[in-house]
């Protein structure tokens, strides 16, 4: 699956099948013009959906490591040790 994946998200893959959409688009009377348009479409929808993905992913990085450092403050208060116990014994 991972290799799946990484298939479709290579950009040599993205570029060729646009080269063949183009080329098929243009086959069956399309304009330069209506390629443009279409195009530059296509790049301002994937833009934003690749900066809300990321930004999804920032996001979710960091509620993780959020989560993650309450979990060990409740489980340091819970083992009733403070932060000067830890680091006496070290």
């Amino acid at each position: 699956m991972s290799a799946l994946i990484t298939k479709l998200t290579s950009r040599k893959l993205w570029m060729a099948i646009a080269g063949v959409a183009t080329g098929i688009f243009i086959a069956l009377g399309g304009t330069a013009s209506e390629v443009t348009t279409v195009a530059g479409a296509v790049t301002a929808l994937v833009s934003a959906a690749t900066y809300i993905i990321t930004e999804g992913k920032v996001d979710a990085a960091s509620v993780s490591a959020a989560v993650t450092a309450t979990q060990e403050a409740v489980s340091t208060i819970a083992d009733g040790t403070t932060a000067t116990d830890v680091t006496s014994t070290t």
